[in-house]
């Protein structure tokens, strides 16, 4: 079911109000804990009041790219454009971090709808922080993990580390423009980011808020994880993101196996799976890998935030020198 942006704004009103104990959860949370989600699909409609709500608080996060686009050398590099296609949500975009993934399941003898949001599973021990040759990408202190479009290049390490595939890539913006534009890099990777800015004023993310059925709640992962345990012992209920990559901070539950939600669901690019996931940072070869990328990683991280302040002072010394002429 689709709901317009008029309705939808009208159902955020109660959205809020439903979220408020949510709010109250991650309030008691200290400064430093780790924070979870649980999203309840036995209680989603897929109204997609989220998505629209996701769209409007990260509307100044969207890329804006520069055309025409760099010729990139090799040919292979290809292009990802999505600025012409902001209104898709159908699949996760670098201008939509999150989507309703729908399907119907065979369970006990009845068909069931299910209505899932996906966007960032949100890593314990996220892989694209890790390897990331550049350190654009970070785990925070609440638990999210973010990408600086500031740093990232757009190379979508991130994408091809990450169990779900994730972050997507916009050609035509970020700092890969000033630095080797036809040879390095390809864009800025994007995708959800928990609405880190509002968590840090002491506000729920977007989604959370505007849902009007109390999908989702936020709050100490350990308390989380417990009530979706409780779930599963006392309701039957079904859990994805506990154990997945070695423990997600995005929890899911569900009245019907996620076995059967994976095996319906038409995933791919854009569209995440819910196959069960092992932790990627355990395998050797990738833990070799992040011990030799991390100290190249950070110094990449430091001389790309430098060049972006030179950048912008320089951007402002101009702007003032033609006020002034």
């Amino acid at each position: 079911m689709n709901i317009s942006r008029k309705d939808f704004l009208k159902k955020s009103a109660l959205g809020a109000g439903i979220a408020a104990l949510s709010l109250s959860s991650a309030a008691d949370a200290s400064e430093n804990s780790e924070l979870a989600t649980l999203i309840d699909l036995r209680k989603c409609i897929g109204c997609e009041a989220c998505v629209y709500a996701c769209q409007e608080a990260n509307a100044h996060k969207y890329p804006e790219p520069a055309k025409p686009f760099p010729k990139m050398y090799p040919e292979r590099v290809k292009v990802s454009d999505w600025s012409d296609k902001r209104d898709v949500t159908d699949r996760l975009t670098p201008y939509n971090w999150l989507y309703i993934q729908r399907t119907q399941v065979e369970h006990d003898g009845k068909t069931i709808e299910v209505c899932a949001p996906r966007r960032c599973m949100h890593c314990q021990e996220p892989p694209c922080a890790h390897l990331c040759p550049f350190g654009a990408a970070h785990k925070q202190a609440n638990g999210a993990t973010t990408i600086d479009p500031d740093i990232c290049l757009g190379g979508a390490k991130c994408n091809a580390v990450c169990p779900w595939n994730i972050p997507q890539r916009q050609t035509g913006v970020g700092p890969y423009l000033d630095i080797a534009p036809s040879y390095m890099g390809n864009g800025v990777m994007y995708k959800c980011d928990r609405c880190v800015d509002r968590l840090d004023k002491g506000q729920l993310p977007a989604c959370i808020e505007a849902c009007p059925e109390g999908v989702q709640k936020i709050g100490p992962r350990d308390h989380i994880a417990d009530e979706a345990r409780r779930a599963a012992k006392e309701e039957g209920a079904y859990i994805y993101g506990l154990e997945e990559n070695g423990g997600t901070n995005t929890i899911y539950v569900s009245a019907v196996p996620f076995e059967k939600m994976n095996n319906a669901i038409a995933s791919g690019q854009g569209n995440p799976h819910m196959d069960k996931v092992a932790s990627v940072m355990k395998k050797s070869n990738i833990l070799a890998s992040a011990l030799i990328i991390a100290p190249f990683a950070g110094a990449a991280a430091s001389l790309l935030r430098i060049g972006d302040k030179i950048k912008k002072y320089i951007g402002e010394t101009r702007n003032e020198t033609e006020k002034n002429t």
